[in-house]
């Protein structure tokens, strides 16, 4: 074992120096020395062991030569004061602190950290229960070991709600379809219940508004905007008016029978018609529609609210601004090619029970209690061929176009009757939103960073403040980039949207059978197709991989 006397503190107490004749006491190894700076003295010191290596080497080389008689001298190991680091996150969230125990040093202390603290501009979010359980945990630690946890956090800001609207009065359409039970617990399937009708001070639809959202902030103090929820304009109809008491209620002023518009509510005047035939004519009426009995063929019937018709529609034609309800069936003959006796148009929904040979069309849902057969239907949103209870629905022949997917509890024949099914066929739209949006949020980037680029170069404050020309062309500088951040919090928000929308599209819309689909039915979601050979069994369809895809065990 080497000497003790080999090593000493230096004068500043800082190192431990080695001193060492090769003559005398080499040849030397590195456990030798490591054995040394292991005495109490110096055990706390923190051992440089490149420099240990380098006085083995020397010292070994020297051995027996004649420079070997003379003293080498070297710095083997050094005092170190304890460590803080700081380590703040990319997003500037968060803020990790890595304590480090002395080497022989000053500890860490309260005061210290605050000061690293400050030099990393770490001021939000610092929990000082962290801080001193890190402390704490410090303190067992052994010489040069490390600790670490996260001892600030930001707050992420709270994006706004967009304003929704709660309708409180029920449509006809929901009247459709919904039998009136009998005293003694059966059902009348021929009673629907009276006519959906209002009275003047009646509440029809509540506006909840859009809320601002909630501010946030980075560790650096930095406040985080919140995205603002969109705000809906509610207009009040014909029939209606804002309540005096609250803004957000829409009331009625009349009576009549209420009708969604697509920014609000109207109440209709209800025109009572007890049958649409040559003997009455054709009705071009500005409100709401009621026919207690039938529509004709020949007859053409047109309102700018709901058309109900409480017994059947016989090559008719029906065109309103809201919804179509049929209580009975809508029911039409071939002319000839693609051409159908009775012709169906809705704003809103169509609704009814049996539907054959009919041209349908509509903005909103179409919904079939019972069945579709050979007729050309085309929806923006979703077809839907079923009862209450998923029992029966049979859509059977014809060109179905429903944008949002296919319910149905049986699609097509056991007779192989040809049925087009076309779902889901605007996807590249929807891509190409999301294209057109990434573009103008790259380009605001740009310009952003153009804007801060022209900010950084200002002179100091002091140098223009009193330049009024000059303080209104920063005020300019500072609203363009307040408008740009909203702007481009706004858009990236639509983009979010947009962009999950196309990633779910094929999962969210498809086509979806309680009990069969029968061969010869042609499906079509996006550009994937699959004409069907043969009967399947409860399933849904998707669009997998631009291949259709048959999946019999998701429930319904």
């Amino acid at each position: 074992m080497l000497a003790p006397e080999l090593i000493e503190l230096s004068i500043d107490k800082e190192f431990v120096e080695f001193k060492v004749i090769p003559n005398t006491h080499g040849p030397i190894t590195e456990s030798a020395v490591m054995a040394l700076l292991e005495l109490p003295e110096f055990s706390q010191l923190h051992p440089l062991e490149i420099m240990i290596q380098k006085a083995v080497t020397q010292v070994n080389k020297l051995s027996g030569q004649d420079d070997g008689q003379f003293e080498q001298f070297f710095k083997i190991a050094e005092r170190i004061d304890g460590q803080i680091n700081v380590k703040v996150a990319e997003d500037r969230m968060s803020a990790q602190m890595e304590l480090t125990a002395p080497w022989g040093g000053e500890k860490v202390t309260i005061q210290g950290i605050l000061k690293a603290l400050k030099a990393s501009n770490v001021c939000m979010g610092l929990s000082k229960v962290k801080i001193q359980a890190l402390l704490k945990e410090l303190s067992r630690k052994q010489a040069g070991e490390t600790c670490e946890c996260v001892i600030a956090s930001g707050k992420q800001c709270v994006n706004g709600i967009n304003a929704s609207t709660e309708r409180k009065v029920p449509l006809a359409r929901e009247r459709l379809l919904q039998p009136q039970e009998r005293e003694d617990g059966t059902v009348d399937m021929h009673n629907l219940g009276a006519i959906i009708m209002v009275d003047p001070n009646d509440l029809l639809l509540v506006k909840h508004p859009a809320t601002e959202g909630t501010s946030g902030y980075n560790i650096h103090g930095e406040i985080l905007a919140p995205v603002p929820g969109k705000d809906i304009l509610i207009t009040a109809g014909n029939g209606t008016e804002f309540s005096s008491n609250n803004q957000n209620h829409l009331i009625a002023t009349v009576s009549g029978q209420p009708v969604e518009t697509k920014t609000g509510m109207q109440v209709d005047d209800v025109l009572n018609i007890k049958d649409v035939d040559v003997g009455y004519g054709n009705v071009d009426f500005k409100g709401s529609i009621l026919v207690t009995g039938d529509v004709h063929e020949g007859m053409v019937v047109k309102s700018s609210g709901d058309i109900t018709v409480m017994g059947f529609v016989d090559s008719g034609t029906l065109i309103s601004e809201g919804d179509v309800i049929v209580s009975k069936g809508i029911i039409g003959r071939q002319l000839k090619e693609k051409e159908l006796s009775t012709k169906i148009r809705a704003k809103g929904q169509i609704c009814a029970q049996f539907i054959q040979y009919s041209d349908l069309e509509a903005e909103g849902e179409i919904l079939v209690t019972k069945q579709l057969l050979h007729s050309y239907t085309k929806t923006k949103q979703k077809l839907t061929v079923s009862d209450t209870n998923g029992r029966r629905g049979d859509l059977v022949g014809g060109i179905v176009k429903a944008d949002n997917g296919v319910i149905a509890v049986v699609i097509g024949a056991t007779a192989g009757t040809k049925t087009e099914v076309f779902c889901a066929m605007k996807q590249d739209k929807l891509k190409q939103q999301a294209k057109e949006l990434d573009k103008s949020i790259k380009s605001m980037v740009v310009t952003g960073l153009d804007v801060e680029a022209r900010l950084r170069k200002l002179p100091p404050k002091s140098e223009w403040q009193n330049d009024e020309m000059m303080v209104e062309q920063v005020q300019m500088m500072l609203d363009e980039k307040s408008e740009l951040t909203a702007r481009r919090a706004s858009e990236e928000a639509e983009y979010e949207r947009v962009q999950h929308q196309v990633v779910n599209y094929y999962q969210d819309f498809h086509i979806e059978a309680h009990k069969h689909i029968f061969a010869n039915v042609e499906l079509h979601i996006g550009q994937a197709f699959n004409r069907t050979q043969r009967e399947h069994g409860t399933c849904m369809v998707f669009n997998q991989g631009k291949e259709l895809k048959f999946d019999y065990e998701t429930k319904h």
